[in-house]
């Protein structure tokens, strides 16, 4: 069954507020199909390839669409940026509002095995 099928049927066709979408070229427009009007998607890969140019108004008549394209760069730029950004995430772990989960470790010596 196709994702975005299945999320409409889930959701009773009204869509998700937020698609985080790591694939990029092959699934952009089926995670566009996945949201509730006013959603936002998140693009921060393209394990799939690139994502083509596309016509901004196709956000406006899937229900005015909010898209963000984030770079790790840009939310980290200064030091007081990164060190507040990680105290904030190392503070949600701590407090149990952020699980981890770790499938396996590697020694030092295999870590390009964990790839």
């Amino acid at each position: 069954r196709d994702f975005a099928e299945e999320v409409k049927r889930l959701t009773k066709g009204k869509g998700v507020d937020v698609v985080y979408d790591s694939v990029g070229k092959m699934t952009f427009y089926k995670s566009l199909e996945c949201l509730r009007p006013l959603g936002y998607m998140v693009t921060f890969g393209q394990s799939s390839g690139k994502i083509e140019s596309f016509d901004p108004a196709v956000l406006a008549s899937r229900g005015s669409l909010f898209l963000i394209r984030p770079m790790l760069f840009d939310y980290i730029a200064t030091r007081e940026e990164l060190e507040r950004r990680a105290g904030e995430m190392l503070g949600l772990i701590a407090s149990g509002k952020l699980k981890l989960r770790i499938d396996k470790t590697f020694p030092l010596e295999e870590a390009g095995e964990a790839s």
